[in-house]
């Protein structure tokens, strides 16, 4: 585990974003391809744009999957995934090899096993993620299923998580974000050969803290990476404020 605080948002995606495409290289070097996992989100903003500037990635060798989509929105939706990642990021780079979205209207359950059987031919190389202010892992909330090998299950959505989701702008009401998702499982996360974890902002404080602190719980989703044979964080001096000396001189990169 690597843990780097940057002074701000933007030095935090430039770092992750590097860090992201140096993977992304090495497995089109080593394999002739490249497996991918892309977050959405606020936190992504910037690790994204990082991304999308990096020279030197084929992108016709890279195949991506994405972590989550809630169910019961259409992909024109201002807070769809889908969107998202469709304007921020596949209309901004060269066609990939193939961009696996998920869907989250029609039947959940048909959907998570389209997407499994999809992600179980593809062993991820470099998985890009978050940290909830809840402390969720993609949208496996607490206490959140340590358990399943399933790689997309259907969950529900705590208050938290959907109080976020409102905070940051993506919905008019509380009452209109749903109250369930397709996320990928926690054990597909980890299951990536690298993991670059992005978290900005003063409001993930206490969820950064959960994270690196707290004992690895399925009260604390985000808690788990820490056991993860390579998984770097990234934050800001915002939301890594409430860390204890100790953690931050132990583990700072």
């Amino acid at each position: 585990m690597n843990i780097s605080i940057s002074q701000n948002p933007k030095d935090l995606g430039r770092s992750a974003g590097a860090a992201a495409s140096e993977q992304i290289r090495k497995a089109i070097e080593a394999k002739g391809s490249a497996h991918i996992i892309l977050a959405t989100g606020a936190s992504q903003f910037e690790t994204i744009n990082q991304l999308i500037a990096e020279k030197g990635i084929d992108w016709s060798k890279v195949v991506m999957f994405h972590l989550d989509e809630y169910i019961g929105i259409t992909v024109t939706h201002p807070a769809s995934f889908r969107r998202y990642l469709q304007e921020r990021f596949l209309q901004k780079v060269p066609a990939l090899k193939a961009a696996y979205l998920i869907s989250g209207e029609g039947d959940p359950v048909s959907e998570c096993k389209r997407v499994s059987d999809l992600i179980t031919r593809h062993p991820i190389d470099v998985a890009l993620v978050g940290i909830g202010e809840n402390g969720h892992l993609a949208f496996n909330d607490p206490p959140a299923d340590f358990e399943t090998e399933t790689p997309y299950i259907v969950v529900k959505l705590d208050e938290p998580c959907r109080k976020q989701q409102l905070g940051e702008g993506w919905f008019a009401s509380l009452e209109e974000v749903p109250q369930s998702a397709i996320s990928m499982s926690i054990r597909q996360i980890m299951k990536s050969t690298c993991i670059i974890c992005s978290v900005p902002d003063q409001r993930k404080a206490m969820a950064v803290k959960n994270t690196l602190e707290q004992p690895v719980s399925n009260w604390y989703p985000a808690s788990v990476l820490r056991s993860h044979r390579d998984c770097r964080f990234y934050l800001d001096k915002f939301s890594a404020e409430l860390l204890s000396p100790g953690v931050v001189a132990a583990e700072t990169i």
